[in-house]
């Protein structure tokens, strides 16, 4: 369920392509190869548990070489930090809108997401 206060983690990755998740669903995140981590949500569609299980909708960020660490930190300071960067505006943060080439790191370089079917 979703109230007011919520914070929200955008995605989008080609025009036609988006997500927005409540912070709250955020199951983990994950290195699990050069220049590459992985975000687990609880699924959008599929109402599910979180990473691991069955019904997760994964967002991969492929990011510079052996700077996987940097943009974890990076992400968990762009939620943590909302009103210190200026792409984060009242309750939501984009973390990756390759469309726009806007991202809240500098060595997140693109997305791609995938839903739970």
């Amino acid at each position: 369920m979703v109230n007011n206060q919520e914070h929200f983690l955008v995605f989008i990755d080609a025009a036609d392509d988006a997500a927005t998740y409540p912070l709250s669903s955020l199951a983990g995140i994950t290195c699990a190869a050069d220049a590459t981590v992985k975000m687990w949500f609880n699924s959008a569609i599929a109402g599910g548990t979180g990473a691991g299980g069955t019904e997760a909708d994964l967002v991969t960020i492929t990011t510079t070489a052996d700077k996987e660490k940097d943009v974890m930190i990076g992400i968990a300071d762009a939620i943590n930090n909302a009103t210190k960067y200026p792409k984060n505006t009242k309750n939501y943060t984009v973390i990756c809108d390759d469309v726009n080439s806007v991202f809240a790191h500098a060595n997140i370089l693109s997305c791609t997401i995938t839903l739970d079917s």
